[in-house]
């Protein structure tokens, strides 16, 4: 731990090296694009990426005194045009029970109308701006929390920064808001920024405020290494395009993801904080070296770079000890089944479960329609069957073609029994023979279980 904290804080050292580094990249043009949040959204809406819709903006004193109150809905992000660092940021969560002129904060406290004018005067005289020079305030859509993400942030939405330099992207960090932070993703005020894997999305050290390394979200012991985030090319895609379209040679592309939408492209920084160096417990400039005069002729060729040259290590390493691939809870899986039939599905991957089910619809798909009526035809009165010895059943259920076994099911319903067949699975294209039970999941999530005898060849990531 204290070999970390030392590294940590060379890494804050080479702040200045690295600004020193960036700063000719970003020309005063590409930087006022990006300073100015509504121009930039504009234009970046316009080229397709997608940003939070704009619900409206207050550019003076005459206005804000004229401003329908009652047009707001009940959450909404109120932000400065040219803020910096997150200052000047206000996020509501719902009315306030039984009042249509007042919200309440992810801390509880309650925002009335006149909090509202109060903070806009300070956006509109320019407190939270670069410059301290006049500014505008608008309110825009508070995207929806992800359910993944849900036990790691505090009321607010996190997002992921990801530096792109050269369209490529170099470095990548989860920033997670928590009660330091009001809710709000944002280091500075104390959220948790943790490090990604820029080849799998998968996050990997973890600091809180701007310095501190953690291991796990504060007063729990929910691991914030090991977290898969979905949308992963998607994000990295968002991010490179953003940059052709800022002009900046260098940038930080916020992006969240919305529990409908999706990644949605928050701001674009031309002074993105460093302290994600300390997440990634690795320096910026060495990456950016090697970055420096590729030639990138499209998206495509810049994120598969940052991916080989900056991404990778976390399952190679523990692939290359265990010998076996790492698989998330849930997998395409691909079923092999009689006279050449195949059959893709999302499968659940569960190792409480022993054997691998399959829904009953989808075994007759793969061919044993018939094998699954002649089993049915046979099984008759049920209390007849538990009276039966296992002997008998077996004589009972032979003959049927392509039956390999028949399992078993004791429940506090009573005892029932499955016909099971012999398939072949493609999970992470590694072929498993199985022998598979049939069972009626009609109205179940997923129409396959993988059970642990069809895992020996794989390790588990829950998070994935």
């Amino acid at each position: 731990m204290f070999e970390l904290l030392r590294n940590s804080r060379e890494l804050l050292g080479m702040n200045a090296r690295n600004l020193d580094y960036i700063r000719p990249l970003n020309k005063r043009s590409g930087r006022e694009f990006a300073d100015n949040k509504l121009r930039a959204k504009r234009l970046l809406r316009k080229n397709g990426l997608p940003v939070p819709g704009l619900i409206a903006r207050i550019r003076t004193h005459a206005e804000l005194e004229d401003f329908d109150w009652s047009s707001l809905p009940g959450s909404f992000a109120l932000k400065p045009n040219r803020g910096f660092g997150g200052e000047g940021i206000l996020i509501v969560y719902g009315r306030k029970r039984g009042r249509n002129d007042a919200w309440v904060k992810a801390s509880g406290a309650v925002v009335t109308v006149e909090d509202l004018r109060t903070h806009i005067r300070n956006i509109l005289d320019g407190s939270f701006s670069l410059t301290n020079t006049p500014d505008i305030a608008f309110f825009e859509e508070r995207l929806k929390l992800l359910k993944l993400f849900k036990p790691y942030a505090y009321k607010g939405i996190p997002d992921i920064r990801v530096i792109v330099f050269n369209r490529v992207p170099v470095m990548a960090m989860l920033r997670l808001p928590t009660r330091e932070s009001d809710g709000k993703a944002n280091l500075q005020q104390g959220a948790i920024g943790t490090g990604i894997d820029l080849a799998t999305g998968t996050t990997t050290s973890a600091v809180v405020g701007k310095s501190h390394l953690i291991d796990y979200v504060p007063g729990t012991r929910l691991a914030l290494s090991g977290i898969r985030i979905p949308y992963w090319n998607e994000i990295l895609r968002i991010a490179v395009e953003s940059q052709s379209v800022s002009g900046l040679g260098f940038l930080g592309a916020d992006i969240a993801i919305d529990r409908d939408r999706g990644p949605v492209l928050l701001e674009l920084n031309a002074r993105p904080g460093l302290s994600i160096q300390i997440a990634n417990l690795t320096g910026l400039k060495g990456r950016l070296d090697r970055v420096k005069g590729l030639k990138v002729k499209t998206t495509e060729r810049g994120i598969l770079l940052g991916k080989n040259l900056f991404g990778g290590e976390i399952e190679e390493e523990i692939e290359e000890l265990s010998g076996k691939r790492v698989i998330g809870s849930v997998e395409k899986v691909r079923l092999f089944g009689k006279d050449g039939k195949e059959i893709t599905v999302e499968a659940k991957i569960d190792t409480g479960a022993d054997s691998t089910s399959v829904d009953t619809e989808l075994a007759r798909k793969l061919g044993f329609r018939d094998a699954i009526a002649l089993f049915e035809n046979r099984m008759g009165d049920r209390d007849v069957l538990n009276d039966l010895s296992k002997r008998e059943r077996e004589v009972l259920f032979s003959g049927i073609p392509d039956l390999a076994d028949t399992a078993q099911i004791k429940s506090s319903h009573g005892t029932s029994y499955r016909p099971m067949f012999r398939i072949d699975l493609s999970i992470d294209q590694v072929i498993i023979p199985a022998k598979v039970s049939a069972i009626d999941r009609t109205g179940l999530e997923y129409p396959v279980i993988i059970g642990r005898k069809s895992l020996r060849k794989f390790l588990v990531d829950v998070s994935k």
